[in-house]
């Protein structure tokens, strides 16, 4: 497959130290079945960069560790352990790297989903942590000499939240590798089915809101099936949604599968759905577009930045299982609205190349395009 321009061109600027290396801090477990789109995306970028000629590593536990107790403990043994080179740039994501000093070096803050966004969608001991990670994140963005937001969305809620000058956040969208994306979708067989899929992939928090896409399945003809891939909290409440709607032949749960699997669920579903009611970015949208899948969302956060409404996709008020039935239905009964916004969709991705995407990304550091090594 020929490589995907950008139409991109690097801007110099004067008087920046050239990096030798990139230090990425994350506290995200480093494997996607409980790193989800947040490892997906560093795991991508740090590709792509190194594609570039940069060098950079990546520092990640290797399980989970999403409580805030342990990120902080994550945090805490970095800060006598973590030595950065003289010239380098700590890139910490999210709240992470809050106790590196950086000795005069560039602080990154790359913030991937705006905690106290999160926050908002979650109850009880959940939503007290998410709390506390939320003043932890906004401590470190103030700090930081620069922060990254991964839609205007995400940089407007860090002013609002956070407290951080529009002046100092740069918007870098997430990316995708889409020539190896597309190789493995090509590699996928077709399968012969008699019903409609929908597809849906999503980590199962409640801000996810995969209960009302059940909801709208309910009220839809029984010749149309779903497909739910994910892990997470909601699992179980949604079985049991799935049961008391009589769904049980309808949607199947897949858990956690791996890529090759991902891909074969993209090529072989009708439709894709997120009908996330807060999303930073969404990197599953570009997934299911590359696949040239067009999209029903809900129309929340930074969906409608990533999907255009009416050229790529379908949105839908957050919560409302009827419009969001009304859309399905709408998209699985014409196949050529399938195909022009499918299609339009595979163009649209395009500018979320990871070759593309990587060089904004060192042009938001203000750093060089060029490999300094």
């Amino acid at each position: 497959m020929e490589q995907v321009g950008c139409g991109w061109r690097p801007c110099h600027n004067q008087g920046e130290l050239p990096f030798s290396r990139l230090i990425f801090v994350s506290s995200t477990a480093a494997n996607v079945r409980q790193g989800s789109g947040t490892y997906v995306g560093i795991a991508a970028l740090q590709r792509a960069l190194v594609a570039l000629g940069h060098e950079v590593e990546l520092i990640a536990p290797p399980r989970m560790a999403a409580a805030a107790w342990r990120r902080l403990w994550f945090n805490w043994g970095l800060r006598r352990r973590l030595r950065l080179p003289r010239q380098g740039a700590l890139v910490g994501f999210d709240l992470d790297g809050m106790f590196v000093a950086s000795a005069g070096l560039p602080n990154i803050a790359a913030i991937k989903g705006v905690v106290a966004e999160e926050l908002r969608f979650e109850r009880g001991m959940a939503r007290a942590s998410l709390r506390l990670q939320a003043g932890l994140e906004g401590w470190r963005a103030r700090r930081a000499d620069r922060v990254i937001a991964t839609s205007d969305y995400a940089a407007a809620a860090i002013g609002r939240h956070y407290g951080v000058p529009r002046e100092r956040i740069r918007v870098v969208p997430e990316l995708m590798d889409l020539a190896t994306w597309r190789g493995m979708l090509a590699a996928v067989r077709p399968e012969a089915r008699t019903s409609a899929r929908v597809l849906c992939v999503a980590h199962l928090y409640p801000r996810k809101d995969v209960a009302t896409l059940l909801r709208a399945l309910a009220g839809m003809p029984t010749r149309v099936e779903a497909h739910i891939v994910g892990v997470g909290p909601e699992l179980r409440r949604l079985r049991r949604l799935a049961r008391e709607l009589d769904l049980s032949g309808r949607v199947r749960f897949l858990g956690h599968i791996s890529r090759a699997e991902l891909a074969r669920e993209y090529r072989n579903a009708d439709v894709f759905c997120l009908p996330s009611r807060q999303e930073g970015f969404g990197i599953v949208l570009l997934e299911a577009m590359a696949a040239g899948l067009a999209v029903v969302a809900a129309r929340a956060a930074a969906i409608p930045e990533v999907v255009p409404e009416g050229e790529c996709g379908l949105l839908f008020e957050p919560g409302d299982a009827d419009e969001l039935g009304a859309c399905l239905e709408r998209m699985l009964g014409d196949c050529a609205l399938r195909e022009r916004l499918g299609e339009a969709g595979n163009q649209h991705v395009l500018r979320y190349n990871a070759p593309c995407v990587a060089r904004k990304f060192l042009a938001a550091l203000e750093l060089e395009s060029e490999p300094t090594r």
